[in-house]
């Protein structure tokens, strides 16, 4: 039997302005999920939720085995939070914070505090407001990873990063993630960082859960294909999708060329393009960027 890091199930809330609807959404134990959505789409209820901060007006949640938000002391106790905004003691060497971190959570490795010191190229005893702000972020994962919570929640962690900083993070915390098994929710929508890490893809938009699915077979399954139209065809830029197609999700015309997006990509489905008039030119990969705004699109 399947064991999950959390669970939700048929989970409602509903404010003012925003609402979501029946969501279920799990995350196996030792895998990393990257929660994908805009600004607004549901990201930061949904670890909201799942930190007990949170109450759904409906359905039910569990994290480690424990139900929210009624046992939430119990469970955040293994559960590690680290997002853009968190804020350290700016007077303050790191090493105060990884000893006061040791004073409230017994389970804090010293000795992977330090491994981590070297990885992320941080001084212990350098205070916090000398540090850029690449050096404060790799320094609140530390003092999260140290923890070894079973349960990592990562809300935005890289924003504000410059490229540089935002990769050399995001590569280091791809290594530690594979050198120790941990559960993980990764939220973004710096879709890139998303590819980067994560096992299973979760899609928001709007407090609907588009899709959710391993991220290989996700990537598989959507394609972009570059086609010569029939001579008969109609060049308007936008076209009705061929109704003996299956699977296509937008198709755009450029005079006698056509690109065609498909989420159902197969050996069959070019068949049934050619079988439709389509002359398959090129074949190309998506971007999980370029499918969650074409999945986006989709759904509007």
């Amino acid at each position: 039997m399947q064991q999950f890091a959390f669970e939700m199930r048929d989970i409602s809330i509903r404010y003012p302005h925003f609402a979501m609807e029946n969501i279920s959404l799990s995350l196996p134990k030792g895998q990393v999920m990257g929660l994908v959505g805009v600004n607004g789409a549901g990201k930061s209820t949904t670890i909201r939720m799942l930190m007990g901060l949170v109450k759904p007006d409906a359905g039910q949640i569990n994290v480690l085995g424990y139900q929210l938000p009624a046992q939430q002391v119990q469970a955040k106790y293994d559960i590690g939070f680290a997002s853009d905004d968190m804020r350290l003691y700016k007077s303050q060497t790191l090493q105060w914070h990884m000893d006061f971190i040791r004073s409230v959570y017994p389970q804090f490795d010293q000795a992977y505090a330090k491994e981590l010191l070297k990885r992320f190229e941080l001084i212990g005893e350098q205070k916090i407001k000398g540090l850029s702000h690449g050096q404060r972020v790799k320094a609140c994962l530390l003092l999260v990873l140290a923890r070894r919570p079973k349960l990592l929640v990562l809300d935005e962690p890289t924003t504000g990063l410059d490229p540089v900083a935002r990769d050399e993070v995001i590569s280091e915390l791809a290594e530690i993630l594979r050198d120790d098994e941990r559960s993980v929710l990764f939220s973004s929508h710096n879709t890139h960082d998303i590819e980067k890490l994560s096992d299973q893809i979760a899609f928001l938009d709007r407090g609907k859960l588009l899709a959710l699915q391993d991220k290989e077979t996700y990537l598989d399954s959507w394609s972009r294909f570059r086609c010569q139209l029939p001579a008969n065809a109609n060049t308007g830029a936008d076209a009705a999708v061929p109704a003996n197609v299956a699977g296509v999700v937008s198709i755009k015309r450029h005079g006698q060329l056509a690109e065609v997006i498909t989420d159902q990509n197969s050996a069959g489905f070019a068949a049934q393009l050619a079988l439709a008039g389509f002359q398959v030119l090129e074949q190309h990969r998506m971007s999980l960027e370029e499918i969650f705004v074409a999945n986006v699109k989709r759904s509007r």
